[in-house]
C-alpha cells in the first residue's frame, strides 16, 4: 500500500555508511522519477549520481543538515550517506522546475523505501562549489541534493497538541521525533451558510 511506503519514508539523516549504494540502484530510482508528470511535459530535470567516495565527501562538506537540531552539525563520518543524487534543472528546457522537482523527489524517496533504502532531501547546499567541482554547464541549476543510503535511525511520528511546536527533535535515546498535525486540523470544511 502507498500509505505504508509514505509512513516509512522519513527524512533519514543517519545511515550505515559501510553499506554501499550502487549506481544501478540510483539509476533504478531515477528511472521511476523519469516517468512522473512534468509541467507542460518539458521534463527539465537531470540527475548527477554521486557514489565515488571522494565526490561523496565533497558534497557532504557543502551541505547543512537539520535546521531545528541546533546542537547537531550533521551525521558523523560512520553515519554519512554513501550516495547522493544531485537534482538539476536544465534551464534550456524550462526556467523553473519547482513542482516537477517535488514530484520527482517524493517518487525517488518512495522508490528508495521500497528497496529498503532511505533518503533525505537537502536544500541548504553550497551550489556554486558543488557545480564547480562537477564542472556543470551554466544551464544546469542545482535544485536540491538527495542523500541515499541504508537508514541507521529510529524515527517516530507524534501528534502535537494545539500549543506544541511541529518542529522535529531528537530524544535522549537518539530517536528522532516528527510531529504531524491531526487530520481534522488540516481539512477545511467550507462554510455554506453565507
Amino acid at each position: 500500500m502507498i500509505k505504508d511506503l509514505v509512513l516509512l519514508n522519513r527524512s533519514y539523516r543517519k545511515y550505515h555508511n559501510s553499506k554501499k549504494v550502487s549506481v544501478r540502484q540510483l539509476t533504478d530510482l531515477i528511472d521511476i522519477a523519469r516517468i512522473t508528470p512534468s509541467s507542460k511535459n518539458q521534463q527539465p530535470l537531470k540527475y548527477l549520481l554521486v557514489t565515488n567516495e571522494d565526490d561523496v565527501n565533497l558534497v557532504e562538506s557543502h551541505l547543512k543538515w537539520a535546521k531545528f537540531l541546533k546542537d547537531w552539525d550533521g551525521p558523523e563520518k560512520k553515519e554519512q550517506p554513501p550516495a547522493y543524487i544531485i537534482m538539476l534543472n536544465d534551464k534550456n528546457l524550462n526556467k523553473q522546475a519547482e513542482i516537477d522537482s517535488g514530484i520527482a523527489a517524493q517518487t525517488i524517496l518512495l522508490g528508495a523505501v521500497e528497496k529498503k533504502l532511505g533518503g533525505c532531501i537537502l536544500r541548504s547546499v553550497n551550489r556554486p562549489v558543488i557545480a564547480k567541482h562537477f564542472n556543470l554547464s551554466s544551464n544546469l541549476e542545482i535544485i536540491q541534493v538527495i542523500a541515499i543510503g541504508y537508514p541507521n535511525q529510529k524515527i517516530r511520528l507524534t501528534t502535537p497538541n494545539d500549543t506544541e511546536s511541529v518542529n522535529y527533535y531528537e530524544g535522549n535515546d537518539g530517536t528522532h521525533y516528527v510531529p504531524k498535525r491531526k487530520l481534522e486540523d488540516i481539512i477545511i470544511t467550507p462554510d455554506i451558510t453565507h
